[in-house]
């Protein structure tokens, strides 16, 4: 194991040895706990923020328009004829004329400028439908202010705007999801440094950090940059970076790496990757690369909407010409032109998708699911493969006490674990912790050590009960040159860990642990086979761990002695024989080949970054959520082809009543028109929330 380490490590460093300046990653603020303004990330940072004052700026413009709507409803003749009661005074059409313009002009800004983008980028669709629609409404409604003969449109071009705003609305705040991946990155490193210079002390920003450096880390402290150890032995967690669940025993001339906790001792380093050299960074760069490679499928409904649109102004345009040709007045001829546009403006198609998917996402979050990236979620029907990252997915990510087994009749399993137990107590170390965990689930007291002293690379030795107590590894024999106890078969070395227990010299007893697998891994397995999708899974562990563990839980097979950098790769590999491949990790390890996935699954457990990178985050670290995911994912699919399939179905039919088909036995009313649209959209709208039944 540790050799991969080791050699991941000398990987990491030859790219680190060029000296260079930490202007990049951390900034003063960073002790504020904000993000580094990383040149990367400042495009993306305002781009975010241009869409989430876009976002608001729909909801405002929704509500100034609602508040505008009310007084032209109760103005429009229409209106008040269907309900039968009258409010009239002189220029009462101009008091509608006026908030008409206002609703029309700013309440349609949006649209009226998306057609601007839209036609800029030959991309015609929904906006410039909808544009279109309310123009010709609105103009065609000032011609009847001023004298047209006909029935002017305001309140629907009121309404029009209004549904279109909220429709936009719920799309864009379900598409909104900025990715805070580097910030969260960054925070993995320290604000501030101890250097040693001259012989003395001095704490420094990490961004005044340079290669050449000495700096010292204190037990628990976050190691600042990539270095080499010249002095200390300690325990280093790089679980973090690298998904290794194991701490690694660092000493002279080993390398560390920059983000990574450090354990009970402390250490001296040399610096030899600060700032932009340091892994750290070129994980952020990785992330950063696969992100941006990844495009958000254009939705169906978009190219729904573009069809729409040039058939309906292919056949607004039509309509018009034939009626004014065919000897109808020009009132008439355009009132049929705007019907067309009104009634095929692709409302239901604008709330279709967005509210199935504000919907989805709500229920889904109920369900412990939070739903980053719905192209990746609508992608999860089409799964073919799942990629588990082992550490903490399909196991717990923490070593547990499989057996215990006493050497000599004179003590019992009980005290085996007690004497451990007690004298582990004040050991940092994950068998410590195990030992522990599994005291506290027999509900048996610990008993009071001295002279308690921690032998790193080996164990931890005291006096517990007045006796002698040592809880070691199989190092402790090798370098008394003792003979070590012989291990029963039972125990399978190759996935578990063994200590030794020793009272007055004598070995007593053998406590095993090792990486549990979670209890519903199997069953979530199970019914991905039943699901037709292949589930294998990636480690850094060696061949025999990942055989042991994808063997007892039936997988369709493993990838082991994965380095970190190598996960992404291993995902492309997938992809280029036509996979659709979803990922699950929870380390920063993960976080480029979460990226780079089809469909990348963060478990809650996990660190910030891996969430970050993300489209889907499972808060309850339980596989089964997986199955359920993709099982959402599914149903919300099949939910916006019914929504489509009613918006297009719904414009079949009414495009040509609009268009005056039936004329002159049936003539469908521009206002009637708006009606029928508003219908659709509700009609889509109930339908997605049929969804909520679904998943009770």
């Amino acid at each position: 194991m540790n050799h991969e380490h080791h050699h991941h490590q000398d990987h990491s460093a030859d790219q680190h040895n060029k000296p260079s300046a930490v202007k990049e990653i951390a900034h003063d603020e960073h002790q504020h706990h904000h993000l580094a303004k990383g040149e990367a990330m400042q495009h993306k940072g305002m781009h975010d923020k241009h869409a989430g004052h876009h976002t608001e700026g729909f909801l405002k413009r929704f509500w100034v328009c609602l508040a505008l709507t009310i007084p032209v409803v109760l103005l429009s003749e229409m209106i008040q004829h269907w309900f039968g009661f009258q409010i009239s005074f002189p220029g009462a059409n101009y008091v509608l004329l006026i908030l008409g313009t206002i609703i029309y002009l700013y309440g349609g800004m949006p649209f009226l400028k998306g057609m601007v983008s839209e036609i800029k980028d030959k991309a015609i669709g929904m906006m410039t439908l909808v544009a279109l629609a309310i123009s010709v409404a609105f103009i065609y409604s000032v011609a009847v202010v001023f004298g047209l003969q006909g029935m002017d449109f305001f309140w629907e071009l009121a309404t029009l705007i209004d549904i279109m705003l909220l429709g936009h609305w719920l799309e864009m705040r379900s598409q909104m999801a900025a990715s805070r991946a580097l910030e969260s990155l960054v925070a993995l490193l320290p604000a501030k440094v101890h250097v040693e210079k001259n012989g003395e002390v001095t704490d420094i920003d990490l961004k005044d950090l340079r290669n050449e450096d000495v700096a010292l880390i204190k037990p628990g402290e976050k190691i600042p940059a990539d270095g080499l150890v010249i002095e200390g032995r300690s325990y280093v967690n790089e679980s973090m970076l690298t998904g290794e669940s194991v701490p690694v025993q660092k000493e002279k001339d080993e390398k560390v790496i920059g983000g990574s906790i450090n354990g009970d001792g402390s250490l001296r380093i040399k610096v030899t990757g600060a700032g932009k050299d340091s892994y750290l960074n070129k994980v952020i760069t990785m992330v950063q690369t696969a992100q941006s490679a990844k495009s958000n499928t254009q939705n169906l409904a978009d190219k729904v909407a573009k069809w729409l649109t040039i058939v309906s102004i292919t056949i607004g345009v039509g309509t018009f010409i034939y009626w004014f040709s065919t000897g109808h007045d020009l009132a008439f001829a355009l009132e049929r032109m705007v019907t067309v546009m009104v009634t095929s403006c692709p409302h239901a198609l604008g709330v279709a998708i967005p509210l199935v998917v504000a919907i989805s996402t709500t229920i889904s979050a109920t369900h412990g699911l939070l739903i980053r990236n719905r192209t990746a979620f609508e992608n999860a029907r089409r799964l073919t493969t799942i990629i588990f990252d082992k550490t903490g997915t399909l196991t717990k990510g923490s070593h547990e006490v499989q057996s215990i087994i006493p050497l000599s009749n004179t003590f019992t399993e009980g005290e085996v674990l007690s004497f451990a137990a007690s004298v582990q107590q004040n050991s940092e170390h994950h068998i410590a912790h195990g030992i522990l965990r599994k005291l506290k689930e027999r509900n048996q007291t610990l008993l009071k050590v001295d002279d308690f002293q921690y032998m790193q690379g080996i164990g931890v030795s005291g006096n517990v009960n007045g006796r002698k107590v040592l809880s070691v590894g199989p190092n402790y024999f090798k370098k008394n040159n003792l003979n070590s106890p012989a291990i029963p078969d039972a125990v399978n070395q190759n996935i578990e860990t063994v200590s030794f227990l020793l009272i007055d010299d004598t070995p007593t007893g053998i406590i095993t642990l090792a990486d549990s697998i979670r209890e519903t891994s199997q069953e979530a397995i199970a019914q991905l086979k039943e699901m037709n999708i292949k589930s294998f899974l990636l480690t850094g562990d060696n061949e025999q761990i990942a055989k042991a563990v994808s063997e007892k839980l039936g997988m369709d097979g493993y990838l082991a002695n994965v380095l970190p950098h190598d996960k992404q790769n291993k995902l492309k590999e997938f992809q280029a024989k036509g996979e659709i491949v979803a990922m699950t990790g929870d380390g920063v390890n993960d976080a480029p080949a979460l990226a780079q996935a089809d469909v990348g699954i963060a478990v809650g457990s996990g660190t910030d970054v891996a969430a970050e990178t993300a489209d889907i985050i499972l808060v309850n670290s339980d596989p089964k959520d997986v199955v359920q995911m993709i099982h959402f994912g599914r149903a919300t699919h099949k939910k916006m082809i019914q929504n489509l399939l009613w918006a297009v179905g719904y414009n079949v039919i009414a495009i040509p009543l609009a268009a005056g088909v039936l004329s002159p036995k049936f003539v469908l009313s521009p206002a009637l028109g708006a009606v029928l649209m508003s219908l659709s959209t509700i009609v889509v709208a109930l339908n997605a929330q049929l969804l909520k039944r679904q998943f009770k």
